[in-house]
């Protein structure tokens, strides 16, 4: 790691001090709640200097953002083979393991309830779930065009339920949604038709001639 820092210009300590910075920020949200959360606060729990965190994150908001990006992509599953059921249940198994128990899952309450009151903040929220989504929604679509699921599926729809029954545990109740059931709520909600990838090349093929 610290030779691909060395070999991109990027000095590895720069790189050590962003990671731990990012990690007590998520930490500090998901501890505190936005209102709380403070540069001070996200330093100390660092062990790091105020003007480190200023040389490198213009604000609380440009930081908190930051952190989730970067977790979003260190966290985010293999999605490079596999049918769209798979994958989108192998999507859903990783968003109810992280929202079940994990310094992101903490933070989720704090994002919501500052960005009912920081439009920055609200903007970010909308933006980074609509990106997250969006994955979601680009591989129903992919099903419905494979004649996986049914044409009439609406894929933004069938995410909302997805992605709300996920949510829901983990907001509203006091049972997380169980992992081990995303094949169950994939089910329920996209009907999949399970059909073979030999049947639907040899269904495409009698289509072609």
């Amino acid at each position: 790691m610290c030779g691909q820092s060395q070999a991109r210009g990027v000095d590895p300590r720069v790189e050590r001090s962003r990671k731990v910075i990012r990690q007590a920020a998520l930490d500090e949200l998901g501890a505190l709640g936005y209102g709380a959360f403070t540069i001070e606060s996200v330093a100390a729990r660092a062990h790091v200097g105020k003007s480190t965190i200023y040389r490198l994150w213009r604000d609380k908001l440009d930081l908190i953002a930051d952190a989730f990006e970067t977790a979003h992509e260190h966290m985010v599953p293999e999605l490079a083979s596999g049918t769209a059921t798979q994958r989108i249940t192998v999507l859903i198994r990783h968003v109810a393991e992280v929202t079940a128990d994990s310094t992101f899952s903490r933070c989720i309450p704090a994002l919501i309830e500052g960005a009912q009151h920081d439009p920055r903040l609200r903007e970010f929220h909308m933006r980074y779930s609509a990106q997250r989504r969006q994955s979601l929604t680009d591989l129903v679509a992919e099903g419905i065009r494979d004649d996986e699921f049914a044409a009439d599926i609406d894929p933004d729809l069938a995410v909302q339920a997805l992605l709300g029954a996920v949510f829901y545990g983990r907001l509203m109740s006091g049972d997380p949604f169980d992992p081990d059931r995303a094949t169950d709520l994939v089910k329920t909600v996209l009907h999949p038709r399970m059909r073979s990838s030999a049947a639907r090349r040899s269904r495409s093929g009698a289509a072609a001639t």
